[in-house]
């Protein structure tokens, strides 16, 4: 991997072809995941600042794919419960404790079985992970399975292989996360370059996870072999995100933690994340629309008519030139 070009969000420049269509709105930015498809190729980060289960269900709601996390952990089983009654998707989060098999049983014992589980581990080209897939195909064989963190394409091929139908790709590049700098470990930094190696060894679709900072992000995401895009703190500070509202000289935030914060955790052990202010931004469905609108211009830019017409175009690296000079 020495000899990789490595390079992050704001060190590329996608480059346009002729465009296609009369219109930007006729671009169409849907995106098929397992058995779904949703309005958009973006998922929330299954934090506990991020999601929770009324946002979720707004989310399913309205043709958006969400990640339930994982903090509240006596809650899931009604969670499906009560997703299945109103006839919504269900998508839930589990860890590799031993307690997480019990929830798999449960569920299997009342024919619950949740559309999507992702096994949400920081370092998740392990053992543990492996055996948790084995698991839960074997136990749940119609839930669409999510499989991650890795950062290599031999942590892709390894949970792949065990039966994951999709792998999550990002080692710390969050805003909120500090494992490179605790550590000495992880893809902040170089998150796109990472991305570009995993999608070479993957036969199934990548979630991109961490280091989005703007719109266009996600576009390069797609670019660079990304299936579905996740989202911390772009998708942190809305009307209808969890975290408490706080006042600054008359400026309102919210609440944003990692999942391996201190505050997520409850005591300082073995942390990997920090707690953060951003600023509150309104209703969810207004960023998302906004989402939606810029990856129109994206695919329009792309010559494409859809999302596939972004995967092939062209791009430079200009080593973090694109945000230079710009008051953001």
């Amino acid at each position: 991997m020495n000899n990789t070009p490595v390079f992050d969000y704001e060190d590329v420049q996608l480059i346009p072809n002729k465009g296609i269509l009369k219109s930007r709105k006729d671009a169409e930015t849907s995106v098929t995941l397992g058995p779904m498809t949703f309005k958009i190729p973006v998922v929330p980060a299954n934090m506990e600042t991020v999601i929770d289960e009324d946002l979720a269900r707004l989310l399913a709601s309205k043709q958006y794919f969400y990640v339930m996390h994982r903090f509240n952990p006596e809650r899931r089983l009604g969670f499906v419960e009560q997703m299945k009654a109103e006839g919504l998707f269900t998508s839930i989060s589990v860890g590799i404790k031993e307690e997480e098999r019990d929830l798999i049983l449960a569920l299997q014992d009342r024919q619950l079985t949740p559309d999507y589980i992702t096994i949400d581990v920081a370092h998740g080209h392990c053992d543990a992970v492996i055996e948790m897939i084995q698991f839960i195909k074997e136990k749940l064989p119609e839930a669409f399975v999510i499989a991650g963190n890795v950062g290599t394409p031999a942590g892709v091929r390894d949970l792949e292989n065990a039966g994951a139908d999709a792998v999550k790709v990002g080692i710390g590049p969050g805003k909120a996360c500090i494992t490179k700098l605790k550590t000495g470990f992880g893809t902040g930094g170089w998150q796109l370059a990472a991305l570009r190696l995993c999608a070479k060894a993957a036969s199934k679709p990548l979630i991109a996870d961490g280091g989005i900072r703007y719109n266009g992000d996600i576009a390069k995401s797609i670019r660079f072999g990304a299936t579905m895009v996740m989202i911390g703190s772009m998708l942190a500070g809305h009307q209808e995100s969890p975290g408490n509202e706080i006042m600054i000289d008359g400026k309102p935030y919210k609440q944003y933690w990692g999942s391996a914060s201190e505050k997520q955790k409850g005591a300082y052990r073995n942390v990997e994340g920090k707690q953060m202010l951003v600023p509150y931004r309104g209703s969810i469905l207004d960023t998302y629309t906004e989402i939606q609108e810029d990856l129109q211009s994206s695919i329009s830019y792309a010559g494409g008519k859809d999302l596939n017409g972004l995967k092939t175009v062209d791009y430079v690296i200009v080593k973090n030139s694109i945000t230079n000079g710009d008051n953001y």
